[in-house]
């Protein structure tokens, strides 16, 4: 069973930065693609930025330029760098994981998504 836990959010002026981390506990190795959502109030969960596990990445237009998402080398913790912070990134921001898992015995697989509880990130004007 994967679990994932967010960590650094907190309230920063516009223009700051924060570093968010996400860290796994459970079957690190099932762990394929790690994603940061975010979600504003009265708004839909919005995907940020994405990364694999061979470190291919990808991120929203609104965030590129300002934001990087990273990996750690043994593949249990990604990290979200967010720069330039405004107003409208205010939300919070949620780690995403696609686990894998076996559904016979010849070892066929499917995968899951595995969420975390979320971090609040508020960036003030």
């Amino acid at each position: 069973q994967v679990q994932l836990v967010e960590s650094g959010g907190g309230l920063v002026q516009h223009g700051g930065s924060l570093r968010l981390s996400c860290t796994a506990s459970g079957d690190i190795s099932s762990i394929n693609a790690m994603r940061w959502y975010r979600q504003a109030p009265g708004q839909e969960r919005e995907l940020v930025a994405s990364i694999s596990r061979s470190a291919m990445t990808n991120s929203a237009t609104s965030v590129r330029g300002r934001f990087t998402i990273s990996r750690n080398s043994g593949q249990n913790t990604v990290y979200l760098q967010m720069n330039s912070l405004k107003p409208e990134d205010t939300a919070v921001y949620y780690c995403n994981a696609d686990v894998k898992y076996v559904i016979n015995v010849v070892g066929a697989y499917k995968y899951r998504e595995v969420w975390g509880h979320g971090t609040l990130v508020t960036v003030s004007s």
